[in-house]
């Protein structure tokens, strides 16, 4: 990978072609689309650029399954049943397998999996805005107006490429926002959507079949003549859109052509009970497809349900959402255990921010993110474990405050990615995959 000056956007590939003394012309340079300074500062970042092997981690896949709108932590995985009604809330609590662990009244199933969790109650990052707390999320990173950050699942596809001719990162039912996205590197790099709710009557993966009157002959026709086209152009022109469109069309075709690829989206072949057991709904659908799919090779699986902005009344709103989510995520781990998959794949929940500490006028939490709440499972983590906690009110990290790059260098750390290699971006810029974090030990098994 670090020798891939295209996809890094490093010098373009006929200028490493150039022997030694052809350096030596101005008119090569000039040629070649580069003057001496920029040959100077591009050779100059090449050298700097810290590199390392990927190593064999503990995890293989990660299904990130993100609640978008700030899941409330008082009554989720942080409830605060001592705390004054007005911090409270009117939500019980329920028992966990864990001794003197408690959670929100509507996730009873996922308390009886308490035992393979490990829930982290100190996250903080201080970003109360939608858009720059879900950046933090996807990416591991602040938002900078200078720079888009890849999300981990454009990382990871850049790291290690598709297995068994699946897409590396594929976002159920779509990407969910332009975080998680490709960001600076190519856009080769980003993920592949369904193009449809899993739990929709008639589901169908968008552009995972031939076009009706396309046969088998006919289709490689048409991609031989693509092939010729593009290398017209390539020849004429390094671009980005040309290098990606090929990377989204080899995909494509692997996808098409390879019926183990379409067989791991084919929620029809999964066993009625099984389906029946996470729940016919969204959050069922979801889940037990992000298990087909990395249980036939995909690296990473995000997956978004629900919403959960709930700036007024609270208890009514989680109460109709939570159990669909409590049932699937609760069958989504014991799924994966059962299947010998856990160990080998880390499964991560996960919201822009947590709520205020106080009920507001409206029966509801504002946005709060000084401290909220992560869960995590598999994939090397600590089973039975709670990490950090935050005050009695839920208004601040009370120990072991975690921040989101120590949280992504420890996810990177399973996956066996150094966090601090950099990445080329544009402008032979050498940017760290996550800046300043630490590998959090006590987390892992």
């Amino acid at each position: 990978m670090a020798n891939d000056t295209s996809r890094h956007g490093c010098a373009p590939a006929h200028f490493e072609r150039l022997n030694r003394r052809g350096f030596l012309s101005v008119g090569v340079l000039a040629g070649a689309g580069l003057t001496l300074p920029q040959l100077l500062s591009a050779t100059a970042a090449r050298a700097a650029q810290k590199d390392y092997d990927n190593f064999e981690g503990t995890a293989k896949s990660i299904i990130h399954i993100f609640l978008p709108g700030g899941l409330a932590q008082q009554e989720s995985f942080d409830p605060k049943p001592y705390a004054p009604i007005e911090y409270r809330g009117d939500m019980k609590q329920v028992k966990t397998k864990l001794d003197g662990v408690l959670f929100g009244e509507t996730m009873s199933k996922t308390a009886q999996i308490a035992d393979k969790l490990t829930v982290i109650r100190s996250m903080t990052h201080g970003e109360a805005a939608h858009e720059r707390g879900t950046h933090n999320m996807f990416t591991g990173y602040r938002p900078s107006p200078a720079l888009q950050y890849p999300s981990i699942g454009s990382v990871i596809s850049h790291e290690y490429g598709s297995r068994n001719n699946l897409p590396p990162y594929v976002c159920i039912p779509n990407q969910p926002n332009v975080y998680a996205g490709s960001g600076y590197l190519s856009s080769a790099y980003a993920p592949f959507s369904l193009g449809s709710d899993p739990a929709s009557k008639g589901f169908k993966v968008r552009d995972l079949d031939l076009p009706g009157g396309v046969d088998d002959s006919r289709f490689a026709t048409r991609r031989s003549a693509l092939e010729a086209v593009n290398s017209y152009f390539l020849q004429k022109e390094s671009a980005d859109s040309i290098n990606a469109m090929n990377s989204f069309y080899e995909s494509a075709y692997s996808l098409i052509s390879s019926p183990e690829a379409r067989e791991a989206f084919n929620l029809e072949a999964e066993d009625a009970k099984l389906r029946d057991a996470y729940g016919r709904n969204s959050a069922g659908a979801r889940m037990i497809l992000a298990r087909r799919l990395v249980e036939s090779g995909v690296r990473l699986v995000n997956l978004t349900y629900g919403g959960w902005d709930h700036h007024g009344n609270i208890v009514p709103a989680f109460r109709n959402q939570m159990p669909a989510f409590d049932q699937a995520f609760s069958q989504l781990i014991n799924d994966l255990d059962q299947r010998g998959l856990l160990d080998e794949t880390l499964v991560m929940v996960s919201s822009e921010f947590g709520r205020t500490p106080k009920i507001n006028q409206t029966s509801g939490r504002d946005h709060w993110p000084k401290v909220f709440s992560v869960a995590m499972a598999g994939g090397g983590m600590k089973r039975g474990y709670v990490y950090g906690s935050s005050n009695a009110t839920a208004s601040e990290p009370e120990e072991n405050p975690m921040g989101i790059e120590d949280l992504f260098t420890t996810v990177y750390h399973c996956l066996g990615i150094v966090a601090d290699k950099e990445l080329m971006a544009p402008g032979d810029r050498p940017i760290e995959i996550v800046d300043g974090g630490k590998v959090v030990n006590d987390l892992l098994a």
